[in-house]
């Protein structure tokens, strides 16, 4: 599977070519996974550890499987991190960005309690940016809609469901989910998306990116669900629409410096850029505390490429201290 070079915390100042947006042809070994992985640490304390995690590993899977988890023994004896660290919350596997963990039971439990509270109040905790290869119509908005796992053909994938009965909803065959987006900057059918979902569901981003006819970038899965007459974009049965590499317009593999066949190395641009911590004070939702990952270098490549911008100073605006924090308030 994808997974991005080894320049993840490098500044992409310059924008050499030579910075490829492209992951590399091979699998990284273990050895390089963890060195990659230890260069990615976002925060440590004795309550909390935050990691920068790379597009295409996943946070568990198969015991044969190279995942997060069998790497965090081996990790945390490098690093000197607790033992018993679990996970509280993650990118998945094919997005880069944030995965909170913590060893203490406290902390783990107050942690999944604030997310729960504010996913019931409809509050975001979570901040996502993508890379899409189309412009939403509106410049912000929500997507809400029934999502449920269908197995097509050989494909276990996420389909919507749009007038789910009760029945489905109460045996959790179909689950209702709700995505809010902003446009933060476009440019020539190409946009800089901040996604904020209220509710946590399997490829939840990319299938609702799909819906408002916006692909992520690097989605080799459900890009193929938006479909082009005479350029203007239409959505696809899913039954009709198979996972296939994505498919780029001439234009944009032009800006990006892409061949087709290199496509499928090109990793999501999925980037879990934020997440909100509890405040000290019980109950309360304001004045929250913050982590922030770096985007990766692929990213910010990407963006130079396409001529897009990160607004000025969203992250000091957002960024809190964490000295607050403490898993016995």
């Amino acid at each position: 599977m994808l997974l991005k070079q080894r320049s993840l915390e490098k500044p992409a100042g310059g924008h050499s070519s030579a910075k490829s947006i492209l992951g590399p042809g091979k699998p990284l070994s273990r050895e390089e996974l963890l060195k990659l992985l230890e260069e990615s640490l976002v925060h440590r304390d004795d309550i909390l550890v935050a990691i920068n995690k790379p597009p295409g590993l996943s946070v568990d899977g198969r015991p044969e499987e190279v995942t997060l988890l069998s790497l965090l023994p081996y990790l945390s004896q490098k690093l000197g991190l607790p033992q018993n660290l679990q996970v509280i919350k993650a990118a998945g596997k094919e997005s880069s960005g944030l995965v909170l963990l913590s060893g203490c039971v406290n902390t783990v439990r107050r942690v999944q309690d604030f997310y729960i509270r504010s996913q019931r109040a409809k509050r975001p905790t979570a901040t996502y940016c993508a890379i899409t290869t189309r412009i939403p119509e509106a410049s912000e908005g929500e997507i809400s809609i029934g999502l449920k796992q269908m197995q097509v053909e050989d494909f276990d994938l996420v389909v919507p469901v749009v007038s789910p009965t009760r029945g489905s909803i109460q045996r959790r065959e179909v689950k209702k989910t709700l995505t809010r987006y902003r446009v933060l900057d476009s440019r020539e059918s190409c946009a800089l998306l901040q996604l904020q979902p209220l509710t946590a569901f399997s490829s939840q981003l990319p299938v609702h990116s799909t819906l408002i006819l916006s692909p992520i970038l690097g989605d080799h899965v459900y890009s193929s669900r938006v479909g082009t007459v005479l350029g203007e974009p239409f959505l696809l049965s899913p039954e009709s629409s198979l996972p296939r590499v994505q498919v780029l317009d001439d234009s944009l593999l032009k800006k990006l410096h892409l061949q087709q066949q290199h496509v499928h190395r090109l990793p999501l641009h999925l980037h879990l850029h934020q997440l909100l911590l509890p405040s000290p004070s019980a109950g309360a939702f304001s004045s929250c505390a913050a982590f922030t990952a770096p985007f990766p270098a692929f990213f910010l490549r990407t963006l130079s490429l396409l001529g897009l911008t990160l607004p000025q100073g969203k992250n000091k605006e957002q960024e809190k201290s964490l000295k607050a924090f403490s898993p016995t308030q």
